[in-house]
């Protein structure tokens, strides 16, 4: 309508966020928004193909967690899902370290967003080296050792399921392999848990590489924090998924 004010605003005002915004929110968290939900769809996609090869699995010798997932470090004592649950608390706390970096953030504490920005690295890490711990022991199997040599070829039953075979190499020594059930379930594991595992160590790097321009004081001089929520949204995520893969893979 001809006289009437102009409604047009810069790209800065349209996508800085805050009370402009539909959404008050900026553009950058809106983007990581997005990109959670779309790997929210990716994870729920293949922990539905999970669900679904395992309840249809007509051979009834699909593996149990609690009789797979037995093991601690340092101990041959059994103690079903012990040391996944304690991979679960670590991952969960270092969520909670995260909450109180960004609360930091907000009080522009920088000694406060360092401190619990460094926990949840430190978090991180012990999550990741206990997940190749777990999978250096799936795959030695029941004896925590790559291979066991016995006199005779026999076969034994596996508590996994599946069955050792012992396999003669030219007459001197008998190898035992040992074999999970389904081949499908190896699978799902080491890729379910790989994925995710693979996001907990871009989490890792994330926090990291912010660590250090926390350190440096990059996001204090902006006079905002907003870096530490992006990786928080991204970090809490991951811990998200991860309740969802120790429910429906080690519980179920």
């Amino acid at each position: 309508m001809a006289g009437a004010a102009s409604t047009e605003i810069d790209s800065a005002t349209a996508w800085g966020g805050g009370h402009e915004s539909p959404f008050k929110v900026s553009y950058g968290k809106m983007m990581m928004w997005f990109f959670l939900v779309s790997d929210g769809l990716t994870f729920g996609g293949l922990l539905c193909a999970l669900g679904y090869t395992k309840f249809t699995n007509v051979t009834g010798d699909w593996p149990m967690g609690e009789e797979v997932f037995t093991h601690i470090p340092f101990s041959h004592m059994p103690a079903p899902l012990i040391y996944v649950a304690f991979m679960t608390f670590v991952l969960i706390v270092s969520s909670v370290t995260m909450v109180l970096a960004v609360e930091a953030g907000h009080r522009m504490d920088k000694k406060g967003v360092i401190k619990w920005l460094l926990w949840t690295v430190v978090g991180g890490l012990i999550f990741l080296g206990s997940q190749v711990w777990e999978w250096s022991t799936f795959i030695a199997g029941y004896d925590g050792i790559l291979s066991t040599w016995h006199d005779n070829a026999t076969l034994l039953h596996s508590p996994y399921g599946g069955e050792y075979e012992l396999v003669n190499h030219h007459g001197h020594e008998i190898k035992e392999m040992v074999t999970y059930g389904p081949t499908l379930y190896a699978n799902f594991f080491f890729f379910i848990t790989g994925f995710h595992g693979f996001h907990v160590f871009t989490g890792v790097l994330f926090n990291a590489l912010v660590l250090r321009n926390v350190i440096r004081g990059v996001y204090h001089k902006r006079g905002h924090y907003e870096m530490v929520e992006k990786v928080g949204l991204y970090w809490h995520f991951v811990d998200l998924v991860w309740v969802f893969v120790f429910t429906f893979f080690y519980l179920v």
